[in-house]
């Protein structure tokens, strides 16, 4: 019997586009849509110069009011014979003149006079539940991405084997067909010979003599899966030459805190998604419902010690540095992080010593999950856990079931289409290939003098800055040294780093040696 989580009116619900429930992004910024970003920031500095131009001539003769307006903009010939890169800019620039509603008096609506017309013109796409100049920048990313892996396998013994790994990864994402025809089986398979199986699944056959939530989170790990705890490694704060491990919180089902407070049609949306999958891969259905209720009712437990991003800015000195070797009496929890981060980081071939640097973020999060764990049972646990791995599959699955995150998707987002096939796999290969995407978007492009300008740009910069220390009469002769020294250390990173431009592919192979069987199957991210 097909479950419902509600009075029946789950069906009958109407999808709005709500802006509240957006879905959790990926943490990873990439760095391909920095690269565009950053040619916004300099497209409105242009924007800026132009209104203050405009804003001095409104007394000129009409041949001067015809070259200052926002089409001349897009009429200066004059500027071809400048820069190429400040003509794409001033078309920009236009773009976002266009933008404006200068009807609107600006001291009393100056939201409506920046943006009234491109709100006016704007259409939200059915697949998608928001639209904002980034979300444009995203896509422009996301459709130039998926141009530069869509060119048919070729052998190219120039290419570096990370590049034509990403491009076999995409193109194995977008066989559908070949998706449709292996089915299930490989990914059940998976989950029951390396993950002990999905406890919902086998109702009440399932064994838990062997069960071991460290084990089983640390064997996820090895298929880009942080769940219940998240571990990584980043810039160390306190010296950007230097990396440290990182350890804290990962993500919630739903993303957001707030949907776990009361009971809602996205709560509901969401328990129906569980269950609809689990039905959907199992013929014995006798414990699915109660199983689905324990899942959410942990999750809810967990999402009550979750650290909201605005809780993270509003508590800035709350991550705590300190050793592996002394993680144990900072972390003196059942649930042994210590083994959890050794371990972790020993599968990927690295052996940790006692005093590389840990910064533990979220602490009380770790505390309370950690006891929530010690009284919560081993079945639940295994549900949970394999519930999300799955959550994250579905994509990957034949269109059976990738409908039914869509009608998910409905409710959660207020989309009422799927989103390009291409588009998902572009933004799956990116997402675990991204180094080796960036080196053909690189190549393809960005202006390496652009970079060269910026670099330019920064130095004088910050010649700038030391001349105004230098020239300060407030600050004493310590302090000025301090900040002197201080701005000479500036360290810059424009755009990538350098070894993706470089010739030499040494360090991007590396970066991917283990990928092999690049398959959306069989390959090792699945």
């Amino acid at each position: 019997m097909n479950a419902q989580f509600s009075d029946g009116a789950l069906k009958s619900l109407s999808v709005l586009k709500n802006p509240q429930t957006s879905p959790p992004r990926s943490k990873r910024i990439f760095i391909l849509l920095g690269i565009l970003i950053g040619l916004l920031a300099i497209s409105t500095a242009v924007l800026a110069v132009i209104l203050a131009m405009k804003s001095k001539t409104t007394e000129k003769t009409v041949d001067n009011e015809l070259c200052t307006s926002p089409y001349c903009v897009k009429a200066g010939k004059f500027l071809e014979k400048k820069s190429a890169l400040l003509l794409a800019l001033c078309i920009i620039a236009n773009y976002l003149i266009e933008s404006m509603d200068e009807t609107v008096e600006p001291c009393e609506d100056f939201y409506h006079f920046v943006c009234g017309t491109w709100i006016k013109n704007s259409r939200i796409p059915d697949d998608t539940d928001a639209i904002s100049t980034f979300n444009l920048l995203r896509t422009q990313l996301d459709y130039n991405v998926v141009d530069l892996l869509t060119p048919p396998l070729r052998n190219d013994s120039n290419e570096p084997k990370a590049v034509t790994n990403a491009r076999i990864l995409y193109h194995s994402c977008i066989d559908e067909q070949n998706i449709e025809d292996d089915g299930v089986y490989l990914i059940l398979s998976l989950v029951n010979k390396e993950f002990g199986g999905w406890p919902i699944l086998q109702g009440s056959s399932w064994d838990n003599s062997t069960f071991n939530l460290l084990n089983l989170l640390l064997k996820l790990r090895q298929y880009n899966n942080d769940i219940i705890f998240g571990i990584g490694t980043s810039i160390d704060e306190k010296n950007s030459k230097e990396y440290d491990i990182g350890i804290g919180q990962s993500d919630l089902g739903l993303g957001q805190r707030q949907y776990y407070s009361n009971e809602s049609k996205i709560t509901i949306a969401y328990r129906q998604f569980i269950y609809n999958l689990a039905a959907a891969l199992t013929s014995d259905a006798s414990m699915i419902e109660q199983d689905v209720n324990d899942i959410f009712a942990f999750e809810k437990e967990i999402a009550k010690h979750y650290w909201t991003p605005e809780e993270r800015r509003g508590r800035p000195n709350t991550t705590i540095r300190t050793t592996v070797g002394n993680l144990t009496h900072l972390l003196n929890t059942t649930f042994d992080f210590t083994n959890y981060v050794r371990s972790a980081y020993l599968w990927a071939g690295i052996t940790l010593v006692d005093n590389d640097i840990v910064a533990v973020s979220e602490r009380e999060y770790l505390y309370n999950v950690s006891s929530i764990i010690d009284r919560t049972s081993s079945r639940t646990l295994q549900n949970y856990v394999l519930w999300r791995f799955l959550m994250h599959r579905v994509d990957n699955m034949p269109k059976q079931f990738r409908s039914i995150k869509e009608n998910f998707q409905h409710i959660l987002r207020g989309t009422t289409a799927e989103q390009s096939r291409k588009i998902i796999c572009g933004n799956f290969v990116n997402g675990n290939m991204g180094f080796a995407v960036s080196k053909l978007y690189i190549k393809k492009y960005f202006d390496d003098n652009a970079r060269n300008q910026s670099y330019e740009m920064i130095g004088n910069i910050q010649k700038a800055f030391i001349d105004m220390l230098e020239q300060t009469i407030w600050m004493d002769v310590t302090s000025k040294n301090k900040a002197i020294e201080k701005a000479q250390a500036i360290d810059e990173k424009i755009g990538y780093p350098d070894y993706l431009a470089s010739d030499n592919v040494t360090q991007l192979e590396t970066e991917y040696a283990e990928v092999s069987h690049v398959s959306i199957i069989k390959n090792s991210y699945y």
